[in-house]
């Protein structure tokens, strides 16, 4: 990195403190899935971690933004399977910030050789349902 002209240590990225991160995670999570995610920590412990860990964390950090950080997310989710409604939340989240159908879709092919051919043809489906809910 530094043959890049990158200076290390990277400066920190976090833009939350323990007091802030579960209402900013909030508004983090209401901005990228809709007004029904309000009030989501409080439906159950883990729900909770996931806001104010997940979101309040990492997604309010800086680095990345929300569309490289959606479509990461969802390589990650397409790569361990077996998630295909927390799949199809983060495909309706990357159309509605710009990340496409034919987008993912060439996402899904390009990772294909890693993640295999089970796992791509769940996350084209999802991306396919995605696009189709979407368009209602």
């Amino acid at each position: 990195m530094t043959a890049r002209g990158i200076k290390l240590p990277l400066e920190s990225q976090t833009k939350t403190t323990m007091d802030n991160r579960l209402e900013e995670g909030e508004k983090t999570q209401i901005h990228l899935f809709g007004p029904q995610m309000k009030d989501f920590a409080k439906r159950g412990t883990i729900n909770k971690w996931l806001v104010d860990n997940c979101f309040g964390d990492y997604y309010t950090r800086g680095g990345l933004d929300d569309r490289d950080r959606e479509m990461i997310t969802f390589c990650y989710l397409a790569a361990q399977g077996g998630v295909e409604p927390q799949l199809l939340a983060h495909a309706k989240a990357n159309i509605g910030l710009g990340n496409d159908k034919e987008f993912l879709t060439k996402i899904v092919l390009q990772n294909e050789p890693f993640i295999g051919y089970p796992r791509s043809l769940n996350a084209i489906s999802v991306v396919n349902q995605a696009a189709k809910e979407l368009e209602k």
